[in-house]
């Protein structure tokens, strides 16, 4: 669990998954990374405005919790090879980490599922999988409360949901006036599941 949630472990191929669909992915995959990026950009925005607005206390900072420590390793991957620390929350937890709803992780991993889901539909669809098992990780490690987790789930949907269309609209307004003959070879920003 805490390797499924350290960022720094997968940045390497998210890096590399993001170069291959700019340079081979033709207009779809330079569309997708760039609703990926502005979506992942607006609602960190989002997130960290309400995380200092609700100000809630993690679970590591008001109880006494499991938590899952990795080993160091350079490159960081290696951790995943390495004998995992396992403690409990303790006085020096109490203000390591910042507030608990909403995460950061659940709205990352959320806002990228739905958008591959409209991309590449039942296959984008998959990423899914991968976002709840990191939402269930955050859970697991101590970090976020179950109703953080759940309604940032929902939040960041709908906040992607909402900015995809405001997206579509505007590249369909802006193409048909503008660059027409762009436009007739590619009548979508967002891939083939809006209409």
């Amino acid at each position: 669990m805490a390797g499924i949630s350290n960022a720094d472990i997968w940045t390497p191929l998210i890096v590399l998954l993001g170069l291959y669909a700019l340079i081979f992915g033709g207009f779809k995959g330079r569309a997708l990374v760039f609703c990926i990026g502005l979506a992942l950009l607006l609602n960190g925005a989002v997130t960290s405005t309400l995380k200092k607005v609700v100000d809630r206390r993690r679970p590591k900072q008001v109880e006494r919790v499991r938590m899952v420590v990795l080993a160091k390793a350079r490159p960081e991957f290696l951790t995943l090879f390495k004998p995992v620390k396992i403690r409990y929350s303790d006085a020096s937890d109490r203000n390591r980490s910042g507030p608990s709803f909403p995460s950061g992780h659940v709205t990352n991993n959320a806002t990228v599922a739905l958008i591959l889901t409209f991309f590449y539909r039942r296959r984008g669809g998959l990423y899914f999988i991968f976002a709840i098992a990191i939402a269930w990780s955050r859970v697991y490690l101590g970090a976020h409360w179950p109703s953080d987790v759940a309604a940032t789930f929902f939040l960041a949907v709908g906040e992607t949901a909402i900015l995809l269309a405001l997206l579509e609209t505007l590249y369909r307004w802006a193409m048909a006036r503008w660059a027409p003959q762009f436009f007739a070879r590619h009548p979508r920003l967002v891939g083939d599941a809006i209409a």
